[in-house]
């Protein structure tokens, strides 16, 4: 049984390698946007590098993060999460030492495989290792430290920058994941899932990032002509075809039928996306409307410090924290908005939430090369701040409380999974047809136009989803059948790249032998 205390030496071990190695994963996902300008000048990318450079970490992550967790479960939390880690490390030195935008293309999805082993694995850590009456604040106190490195690291990207290159928004990865192996070899248990069984669905994790590949590399290249009509339609038909073999083995998993492994006396895989997590329309709409905000969302943060940069004139540091408001937003009002929800439903948070973000986000398109940072961004990120802070822990208690209490760990990894993809799809997709392709960051009036047309396409999107959750959430959408109010434990600060993971269920308590029947 665990037994580690919060207030202990071991258990701020604990902490420490937790909260820094997710960190290190989640900062990568943002920081690097930074670093676009110079890198691109450097390794004479045009536009569509610079998304690769985005979601090819975007891509494996999404497809390979359920898996990661079944690893971490099967053979060991800490081991899967040091692999991780190792992995993360050498694939930043790659980053850091790319000669070409390719090189450092496929770096970033190698990255994204250890954000996939690491980042699952840091809260099933916390989860097994801490006693049942300190876990809910030691998961507090991991989510609260992750989002305070979440508000640090833009800015310490962008010192990194202007100071020693855009290189080193890699390389500093190297010493701070040092530290985390260092600690998590000393002080970190290990910890295995004994119910945890069968064999894995790799085939399952391979058709969902074939899937994700393929669409992306479509709506990535078509626009700007880069590649042949065959290769494009190829590579979209091959996606397609992905996506509807992934369906159909998820759902032959998802029944049992095993075919020769059962004849053989084999357990089938167990399958990565159980279908059945579908079953509740709640929990569908909830996903939809993930999937319009954090699309929305991905478009806007991969632009916006870019548009500074380019048409505004602002230097890497100052772009870099110039969404600083947000996190701090998030930190502030986050729990609060989660009580609000708790107390008259979260129908109306999450509509007013995404009106307000919309309208945030009309502001951040109105900034060109005459604004300043007090009078036209800072605004404008305030009000969009205030609108994701209203929306987002709502979001992920009503995803718990829709799931069936059997996949509430599987339902929290599902949402995950579906916000990054609708990042990956979304930039992929909008800046092209918005007119930003080829080497339109060198040229700051065709880049400003374009960046008004995405904003304007993106806070449609979100009161889109604002429609969608008033007609389809449910004022006691956070009331699970028992009639018990469900709350996250991830409430001090939830991720603007995705829903933060939540913890798995506690365990329902034997019954003692005698006692009456169930």
């Amino acid at each position: 049984m665990p037994d580690v205390r919060l207030g202990t030496g071991p258990g701020r071990w604990i902490l420490l390698a937790t909260v820094l190695g997710s960190s290190v994963a989640m900062l990568d996902a943002t920081v690097v946007n930074v670093a676009l300008p110079r890198l691109a000048r450097d390794l004479d990318a045009d536009m569509a590098g610079l998304q690769w450079t985005v979601n090819a970490y975007t891509l494996t992550l999404a497809g390979f993060i359920l898996l990661g967790g079944s690893l971490g479960d099967r053979y060991g939390r800490r081991r899967i999460f040091l692999v991780g880690v190792v992995w993360f490390a050498v694939a930043s030195v790659l980053c850091g030492l790319a000669m070409n935008i390719e090189m450092l293309i496929v770096s970033r999805a190698l990255q994204g495989v250890g954000g996939a082993l690491l980042t699952p694995g840091s809260l099933a850590i916390i989860q097994a290792s801490f006693a049942a009456d300190d876990r809910p604040r030691a998961v507090g106190a991991w989510s609260g430290l992750g989002g305070v490195a979440g508000a640090i690291g833009p800015f310490a990207g962008g010192w990194l920058v202007e100071a020693a290159g855009w290189r080193w928004v890699f390389l500093l990865n190297v010493p701070l994941t040092a530290v985390v192996v260092l600690v998590a070899v000393r002080h970190v248990p290990e910890s295995v899932d004994p119910e945890a069984r069968g064999r894995f669905d790799v085939l399952g994790a391979a058709l969902a990032a074939l899937a994700l590949a393929g669409t992306t590399y479509a709506l990535t290249e078509a626009p700007g002509g880069n590649a042949s009509p065959v290769v494009i339609v190829a590579t979209a038909a091959s996606g397609a075809a992905a996506a509807v073999a992934f369906v159909m083995v998820e759902r032959i998993r998802g029944r049992g039928r095993a075919g020769r492994a059962a004849r053989a006396g084999r357990e089938a895989p167990r399958p990565m996306l159980p279908l059945d997590v579908f079953a509740s329309r709640q929990f569908t709409a909830i996903n939809v409307i993930t999937f319009i905000m954090y699309g929305g969302m991905g478009v806007m943060f991969f632009l916006f410090v870019l548009n500074l940069q380019v048409v505004g004139g602002f230097s890497p540091i100052a772009a870099g924290t110039a969404l600083l408001p947000v996190t701090v937003l998030m930190l502030l009002l986050s729990a609060r908005a989660g009580a609000l929800a708790q107390k008259i439903g979260p129908r109306l948070p999450m509509t007013a939430g995404l009106v307000v973000a919309a309208a945030g986000m009309l502001l951040v398109g109105r900034i060109d090369a005459d604004s300043s940072y007090v009078r036209d961004v800072l605004p404008a990120v305030i009000v969009f701040g205030l609108g994701l802070a209203a929306v987002v822990a709502p979001l992920t208690a009503t995803v718990l409380a829709t799931a069936d209490v059997n996949h509430a760990g599987v339902a929290s990894g599902v949402n995950n999974a579906v916000a990054r993809a609708a990042g990956l799809l979304t930039v992929a997709a909008i800046p092209p047809l918005a007119g930003l392709t080829g080497d339109a960051y060198d040229d700051p009036a065709q880049f400003s136009h374009g960046f008004r047309i995405a904003m304007t396409v993106c806070a449609a999107m979100l009161v889109a989803g604002a429609v969608l959750s008033f007609l389809t959430v449910d004022d006691d959408a956070l009331r699970a059948p028992s009639g018990e109010v469900v709350e996250p434990e991830c409430r001090s600060h939830c991720g603007v790249g995705a829903p933060q993971l939540q913890p798995e269920p506690e365990p329902a308590p034997a019954k003692a032998a005698g006692g009456p029947p169930p």
